[in-house]
């Protein structure tokens, strides 16, 4: 993808979500290698997680991968989707680092998934261990990048930030509602979509699209609500998240994902002007 337009500010090590103007280092840098989270064959390094289910069992075979797609599908047991909220998480955590996402929504909402949760999934980043989760959590201690689609005539922002137990920091405020829309445009009907993420610690995260930076804020850390049934240990409020678990989200719509690869960034962590030139070139990719 062609980078077209993006603006880090990490200069002395002071990441600024408040839309800096500060340009991107010119300095070369080759991004390390991709990693394939996603292998095109099975989903063995990850761990399913759904609601009313013990943490592994994939129930009814919701998280499957058939013609190389990772694909989340409701026709093998759901009788109603009945809030059985579905996360598939990586199984290893990462702190710094740009993840891109290729996911199209396909196909009708299964029965009894609420209206909120038409074409809707996410990517949840700095999550908290699957292993953590009670058998009645609905979702994940998270950053969520909300993945939606459109319905052919409405306007709906994508890449949005939702936030299940946690809060983070835009322009220097705490911002604790659960939802932030992003500037994006609307992704309408099945088109593949390439969702990305730059994730940098507890210092940065940036919502990008087409090469635009469509969301930017920092410090997320745990706290708030809209996360239930919860062990009360894993929510220790005002902690920042500086790592964590990434998952796939499943909330009664069907999505298939092609492709979920990330670059590790963590050997940059240390130097902010190789970190800024290797994130540009991972996003250049």
């Amino acid at each position: 993808m062609k980078l077209r337009s993006l603006s880090l500010s990490l200069a002395l090590g002071l990441l600024c979500a408040c839309g800096s103007n500060a340009q991107v280092s010119n300095k070369v840098a080759k991004a390390p290698k991709a990693i394939q989270l996603f292998n095109g064959k099975d989903i063995k390094n990850w761990t399913p997680k759904i609601r009313l289910h013990e943490v592994g069992e994939n129930f009814a075979n919701t998280f499957r991968v058939e013609d190389g797609l990772l694909k989340v599908r409701y026709d093998g047991g759901y009788d109603s989707f009945n809030q059985q909220y579905g996360h598939l998480a990586f199984n290893k955590p990462y702190s710094y680092y740009v993840l891109r996402v290729e996911y199209r929504f396909v196909d009708e909402q299964t029965k009894g998934g609420e209206g909120w949760a038409w074409r809707n999934s996410g990517a949840m980043l700095h999550g908290q261990d699957p292993k953590t989760m009670l058998k009645d959590q609905d979702f994940p201690i998270s950053i969520e990048g909300q993945l939606l689609g459109g319905d052919s005539k409405n306007e709906r922002t994508n890449s949005n930030l939702c936030t299940p137990g946690t809060n983070v920091v835009i322009k220097e405020k705490l911002f604790t509602p659960h939802c932030l829309s992003s500037t994006s445009k609307t992704y309408h009907g099945d088109q593949w979509v390439t969702a990305e993420f730059v994730v940098l610690g507890d210092s940065l995260i940036q919502h990008v699209l087409d090469g635009q930076v469509v969301l930017s804020y920092n410090k997320p850390q745990i706290g708030g609500g809209n996360v239930e049934n919860f062990d009360p240990k894993q929510k220790i409020d005002g902690k920042l998240l500086d790592g964590g678990f990434i998952y796939l989200q499943s909330e009664s719509h069907p999505i298939d994902f092609r492709k979920v690869e990330l670059y590790d960034l963590s050997s940059y962590k240390g130097n902010p002007e190789k970190l800024d030139a290797a994130v540009k070139a991972a996003l250049a990719k």
